[in-house]
């Protein structure tokens, strides 16, 4: 998998990158598509698929890693693929105290469904 870690900011939180235009609207730059195959890439895993479902579905729009480590594999498992995600782009993290926070932007699952989303007259 590609090395496309998060932009890390202030407070020891990271930023999470949308990934492109709809695949309708122009060709993908090699950089964009680098971004985006990482992306689908990470959610190509089962378990990874399932933890962010499980954080983007979370009460609050985001969930503390005891909350969503019961997807059947050990927590350094689960540590690995939050992980795979937070590098893809797909989840940002805080840590509280000794717990860590995960969510997903807005407008990062706003990114995604637009670039599978037809555009123009004839995406209907």
């Amino acid at each position: 998998m590609s090395n496309m870690p998060s932009a890390p900011s202030t407070g020891g939180t990271e930023t999470v990158v949308a990934c492109c235009p709809p695949l309708t609207e122009r060709p993908l730059t090699a950089e964009e598509a680098e971004r985006t195959a990482a992306m689908f890439k990470a959610l190509g895993d089962p378990v990874r698929l399932r933890l962010f479902s499980l954080v983007a579905s979370h009460e609050g729009g985001e969930a503390c890693v005891c909350d969503i480590s019961d997807v059947g594999v050990s927590q350094p498992t689960v540590s690995h693929h939050l992980k795979k995600l937070r590098e893809a782009g797909l989840l940002s993290s805080e840590r509280r105290g000794t717990w860590v926070y995960y969510r997903v932007e807005p407008a990062v699952v706003a990114a995604m469904g637009q670039l599978l989303t037809p555009s123009g007259p004839s995406g209907v």
